[in-house]
């Protein structure tokens, strides 16, 4: 058995997107008034890295806007991890079990955005994947397939339709016990989404949170027309046509396996695995969806990277909101393919 493993997890999102910070550290704004200045902070959180990039009036008030923007994003990441046992996500699966039980208002917005965008793919985005999901991480682990009977048992506990919301009374029910969610697929954006707003309850409105490939962006940096984000390419050494993009005022997400995938026996299979057939994807395919905000890019750069791309595009299209670029290394080289909207206003391609 031959064996080829990619990077680490955290260094896909990084290489994912990449975010170009242009500016001098010092900026004026409008005469009479206080001049911004840019700050920058660094966390991990979530398995991945938390970049914040700000205007500011003073050092205190980014300071203090950070230190809260992050305790948000490590509240989230103690409430939605399916890595601890003790996150109420994993907890869920535990107590709900043929009966409905409350869950917080955070995660109950992720289930229920997600349970939306399951029925509307047909399963192919599923936060009930965590059974497969830590099967494919033991086989990137081992250099080995699941086990045929293992699939199965994993399939068997697995679908969104084992999971029941409650919407009035904010409660949720699992209906086989087994069932383990993976938030990993939306988590991040919606983190990213929540530190953006801590720092507008803050007052500072012109700033960029990047999960490393999930990016929440407010106001422009001043006297810039937005955010310049490099989107990495099928090649890790080369980026995606029409980058960099200028954005504001929306979540960019990419999704992809330019780094994270082992070859076993000669074939590659990506850390994204297919809700509907508990297979790891095979081939190799970069996704990236501009939306209104970072939990949407997040989870359909997540769904359109199992749809491939055709039947991704049409998902995109029917968000008004919503615009994608898919590449896909085909028999006779790499293909990209952009959903309508891609060209148009706030989509600004250099």
């Amino acid at each position: 058995m031959s064996v080829r493993r990619s990077g680490s997890r955290a260094g896909v999102w990084l290489r994912a997107a990449a975010v170009l910070f242009a500016g001098s550290t010092v900026l004026a704004t409008a005469a009479g008034t206080p001049t911004l200045q840019r700050f920058e902070y660094v966390e991990p959180h979530m398995g991945t890295t938390f970049r914040m990039v700000l205007y500011a009036r003073t050092a205190t008030q980014a300071d203090r806007a950070v230190t809260a923007a992050y305790a948000r994003i490590a509240e989230l990441d103690a409430r939605l991890s399916d890595y601890r046992d003790s996150s109420e996500l994993s907890q869920l699966t535990k107590r709900a079990v043929g009966r409905p039980i409350p869950v917080s208002r955070d995660l109950f917005r992720i289930l229920e955005a997600g349970q939306r965008l399951a029925v509307k793919t047909d399963g192919a985005f599923d936060l009930t994947v965590g059974p497969l999901t830590r099967l494919w991480r033991r086989a990137h682990r081992q250099g080995q397939l699941p086990p045929e009977q293992e699939l199965a048992d994993a399939r068997a506990v697995t679908g969104y339709k084992k999971l029941v919301l409650n919407r009035r009374a904010r409660t949720a029910r699992v209906a086989v016990p087994g069932m383990r969610l993976d938030a990993g697929g939306i988590a991040k954006g919606y983190a990213a989404d929540a530190a953006l707003a801590v720092l507008g309850q803050h007052g500072i409105r012109r700033a960029l949170v990047a999960a490393g490939g999930d990016i929440r962006m407010g106001e422009p940096p001043p006297e810039s027309p937005g955010w310049q984000i490099v989107l990495a390419g099928l090649d890790p050494e080369r980026s995606a046509p029409g980058s960099p993009l200028t954005l504001s005022n929306c979540g960019v997400s990419t999704s992809g396996d330019a780094e994270q995938w082992v070859e076993i026996d000669g074939r590659r299979y990506s850390h994204i695995v297919d809700p509907r057939t508990g297979l790891g994807l095979t081939g190799h395919r970069s996704v990236t969806v501009v939306a209104a905000n970072a939990m949407t890019s997040d989870m359909l750069a997540t769904a359109v990277t199992v749809l491939g791309p055709r039947e991704g595009i049409a998902l995109v299209d029917s968000h008004p909101d919503a615009a994608a670029l898919v590449g896909v290394v085909a028999a006779t080289g790499e293909e990209w393919h952009q959903s309508r909207r891609w060209d148009q206003a706030g989509i600004s391609g250099q």
